[in-house]
């Protein structure tokens, strides 16, 4: 028993150990704590910009909003350029949308003072077609902007398809003309016309280097051919078959033009049970594969099972 009682004497308190040195180890443990924690003597309003900056990126906008108003420095970090960059708006009906929708007000203080430092811009829209107007109202507004990238993307459709022409167009229109910089283009599923790849071309020529612009029906072979014409600096083009020409793909393979690396077309039925497609000579593929002997060119097929038959009746290398 004595023995059992050394034990649990033991196991709390050393032999010999005072009430005081205990006290000073709780106290010299507190201090430690009080080092080593950052939260205890930090004060976060004297983070260096660059800090800020960096976590800032991160955030959302909403949470990049609030977190402006914590305190002046940050505030002020809130509205430096680089921050604005690169920005998505996120565009939806309540209603018929899972996206968290950008607050109206906070576009209008984006775009009456950051629309000039925007340069890689995504408009994620839902398929209302209210999303989508909201989206041209918006880019109508860029007029003193410098972008590089633009993309248009819908969650489902129809979305921008159900935009009248003239709307889209007009929008579109003065992004091209006063970014003169575009080098990346994303607009799958939009109302884009002829006269506005020309309008795209005349402003942005030098510049552009991608161009992705599947299930654009506005849009004739005569329009992709004046930027395959003009845009010596393609890279990137994605298109649908039925854009796809031999004058085309011999634009492309011409001395003056830079090596295309990537091809895509998507090859879509026009109608349930169509039996012809336009064919592509032997010879046109042959000019580009020489002109460019690392294209990369993928092909997606849209069709019904009796429809292949219909496309590969001629030869397709």
């Amino acid at each position: 028993m004595k023995r059992a009682g050394q034990k649990v004497v033991a196991g709390t308190e050393a032999p010999g150990t005072s009430q005081t040195s205990k006290r000073q180890k709780t106290s010299l443990y507190g201090s430690v704590l009080e080092e080593s924690d950052p939260c205890a003597s930090m004060d976060w309003g004297s983070l260096p910009h660059h800090v800020i900056l960096r976590v800032f990126q991160f955030l959302t906008l909403v949470d990049r909003a609030r977190a402006s108003s914590v305190c002046r420095r940050w505030n002020e970090v809130f509205h430096i350029p680089d921050l604005w960059r690169r920005f998505e708006f996120e565009l939806s009906q309540p209603a018929t949308s899972y996206l968290k929708s950008t607050h109206p007000d906070l576009i209008q203080q984006i775009i009456k003072r950051h629309a000039d430092h925007l340069q890689y811009v995504s408009f994620k829209v839902d398929s209302s077609t209210e999303s989508a107007e909201a989206a041209c109202d918006i880019l109508s507004q860029l007029v003193n902007c410098s972008i590089k990238t633009l993309g248009l993307i819908s969650t489902a459709k129809p979305s921008f398809m159900n935009v009248s022409k003239a709307h889209f167009a007009s929008a579109l229109t003065v992004v091209f003309v006063n970014s003169k910089s575009l080098s990346s283009i994303k607009i799958d599923d939009t109302p884009l016309d002829d006269p506005s790849l020309k309008v795209l071309v005349a402003n942005n020529s030098d510049t552009l280097k991608l161009l992705k612009m599947s299930s654009c029906p506005h849009v004739s072979p005569a329009g992709i051919l004046c930027v395959a014409d003009q845009c010596h600096g393609l890279k990137e083009l994605a298109l649908n078959y039925y854009i796809l020409s031999d004058e085309l793909l011999l634009a492309l393979s011409s001395e003056k033009h830079v090596d295309l690396e990537h091809l895509r077309i998507d090859v879509v039925s026009e109608n349930p049970g169509q039996v012809q497609f336009h064919t592509i000579k032997k010879q046109s593929w042959d000019a580009l594969v020489k002109h460019s002997p690392k294209v990369n060119i993928v092909m997606y097929f849209f069709l019904y099972e009796d429809e292949f038959d219909a496309f590969f009746r001629e030869e397709t290398p």
